[in-house]
């Protein structure tokens, strides 16, 4: 019997979505587990370019479908539906990094359009998805990296309301096939953010020169040079500070697929190292019986639902999104920061166990461990999102204000919202649903209410003990406490998401056990900063928590780890 908390090719059945919708992922489905392991595997090996998928992709009308928004809508069934690209994220990522890179800057490179009054950009993008094109982002640049303040893409003005466009980017994925690239550049004639652009590039330009893939991958991350490119009028996305925010806010649409993709890697290698290690007999004894075995993979199972836990309440919060409800923008960097680095914690434990299984070369966990790092340092790297989550913690932890519940987000709606963000700034003033409710629902299962302790532990320290001004200047003390607050936030949607599934007890408990471990590893962490003070040394030794024990528990949770062994294969 399949996991229902696993996704599992064999018994797919997205039936919560509308019917092109299922048809779309099933489709997909079907197309990998066609194409067979030893063809994905080696496409991998051999970094071969993605023709063939792009192919299956226009001929479905798969991008065109998920990623027009109904204002720029050919059918009805177009749209931007946030719940329904998380699911496709999770299908590439279970099947290989390198198709879910494709479609992951297609989106980052349709967010400045999208966002766009450029009627004649917003058609010429519609159709270019429609015809099965994708899309590049040219943000980053060699010497700056995604430093936007520093752009050295340059426009000069030619007279004639367009400009001349000169400079290179760098890290651009598709600049080798995008039929549309957005491109972040400032004037010559400007200084300051009023001379910010965006702009749309067209890599088939004999003026766009593509330079080479600076990776050794079926990722196409190109660096590409303009040299006296015409933009004209009809090719302008943003002037001034709306490029600015255009910019940032794409980067909130985007950054959100990395969770989702990190949960598909997970699971397809999960299935791989349990089957590997039921089967293998050490000592006359099957690999899993060895009680640190059942541990690391128990452990490994449920952060892994905690993972899709997380990112499915996350979604409804994304969905719901107004000028009077910015909660996703805390929801957001958790995604990408925590899940990711969940990802890459499930990877190694499994990894521990089949050890050099993972190696070998007809696996796919041989892929799943080189991919599963990319995620979290994509997108703005893991210090970067805690910095960002920092700024939230104040108001979310003590300051909570009145919200309408937010539902589940599985209905046919466009998401209107995340294109009209508006500009990229006031994060501190973001306001927050309590967070206790979520912990109180479940305060009978004994390790979610061993962690509540230490979440208001967490609440008494940023009241009474939170870094000083000068202490605030030292961001490796405060990634520590980054990292205990993201916990915190981290066990609420885990929650919130349980209450919403019923999830079963017995998973939560065991989930709980292991966030208890973590929180009380940060703490010692803490403690052993060079700036932490005598009075947060003493709190952070005082939130060191051990979890509550349960054998039979623990017993029943193995079970449903040992049941993945075989559940899924993908054939030959």
């Amino acid at each position: 019997m399949a996991d229902p908390l696993l996704f599992n090719p064999r018994t797919y059945d997205p039936a919560q979505f509308d019917p092109e919708t299922r048809r779309l992922l099933r489709a997909t489905v079907d197309w990998f587990e066609g194409r067979g392991k030893r063809r994905l595997i080696e496409d991998y090996r051999s970094r071969a370019w993605l023709a063939d998928f792009l192919a299956f992709a226009a001929k479905e009308g798969l991008f065109a479908t998920f990623l027009t928004p109904a204002s720029a809508a050919g059918h009805k069934d177009q749209r931007w539906d946030t719940a329904r690209i998380a699911a496709l994220n999770e299908i590439f990522g279970f099947y290989g990094l390198d198709y879910w890179y494709a479609w992951q800057v297609t989106i980052l490179g349709l967010g400045p359009v999208w966002q766009s009054d450029n009627t004649a950009a917003r058609a010429r993008a519609a159709e270019l998805l429609a015809q099965g094109e994708v899309f590049a982002f040219g943000l980053s640049e060699k010497t700056h990296g995604a430093d936007i303040y520093s752009t050295d893409m340059l426009l000069t003005p030619d007279g004639n309301g367009g400009f001349t466009a000169e400079g290179s980017k760098y890290y651009i994925g598709n600049g080798n096939a995008a039929g549309l690239v957005s491109v972040f550049g400032r004037r010559t004639d400007i200084e300051g953010p009023d001379g910010y652009v965006f702009f749309a590039a067209d890599s088939r330009h004999p003026a766009y020169h593509l330079v080479k893939n600076v990776v050794d991958s079926s990722k196409y991350v190109s660096e590409f040079r303009l040299a006296n490119y015409p933009v004209g009028p009809e090719d302008v996305l943003h002037t001034g500070r709306a490029a600015f925010d255009a910019a940032l806010n794409t980067v909130n649409v985007g950054k959100f697929n990395l969770c989702t993709a990190s949960i598909g890697i997970c699971e397809h290698a999960m299935y791989e190292a349990v089957t590997h290690a039921h089967n293998r007999i050490l000592y006359g004894r099957p690999v899993t019986a060895f009680p640190h075995v059942r541990r690391e993979l128990a452990d490994a199972y449920v952060r892994l639902v905690g993972m899709k836990l997380f990112s499915d309440r996350a979604v409804d919060y994304f969905r719901s999104a107004s000028p009077d409800d910015r909660r996703y923008l805390l929801f957001n960097p958790m995604t990408k920061m925590k899940v990711t680095t969940e990802g890459e914690k499930v990877i190694d434990l499994m990894w521990d166990v089949i050890a050099a299984k993972g190696f070998e070369k007809d696996t796919y966990f041989a892929q799943a461990a080189v991919e599963i790092r990319g995620l979290p340092k994509l997108e703005g790297t893991v210090h970067v999102n805690l910095a960002l989550i920092l700024k939230f913690m104040r108001n979310h932890l003590l300051n909570p204000a009145e919200f309408t519940a937010v539902p589940t987000r599985l209905d046919a709606a466009d998401d209107t919202f995340l294109f009209e963000q508006g500009p990229a700034r006031g994060l501190g003033s973001v306001r927050f649903h309590d967070w206790r409710p979520a912990y109180g629902a479940y305060a009978g299962v004994p390790n979610v209410a061993r962690f509540r302790e230490q979440a208001d532990a967490l609440c008494e320290f940023v009241a009474t003990a939170a870094p000083d001004e000068e202490q605030s200047r030292d961001l490796d003390l405060l990634l520590a406490v980054g990292q205990l607050f993201a916990l915190v936030v981290h066990g609420q949607l885990i929650l919130e998401q349980a209450r919403l599934t019923d999830l079963d007890e017995d998973v939560l408990d065991e989930l709980f056990s292991v966030l208890v471990r973590d929180f009380s590893a940060f703490a010692v962490e803490l403690h052993g900063k060079d700036s932490a003070t005598a009075d947060q040394q003493r709190w952070a030794l005082g939130a060191v928590r051990r979890p509550v024990v349960d054998e039979a528990r623990s017993g029943r949770v193995w079970e449903r780890v040992e049941a993945l062994a075989g559940a899924y294969e993908m054939a030959p």
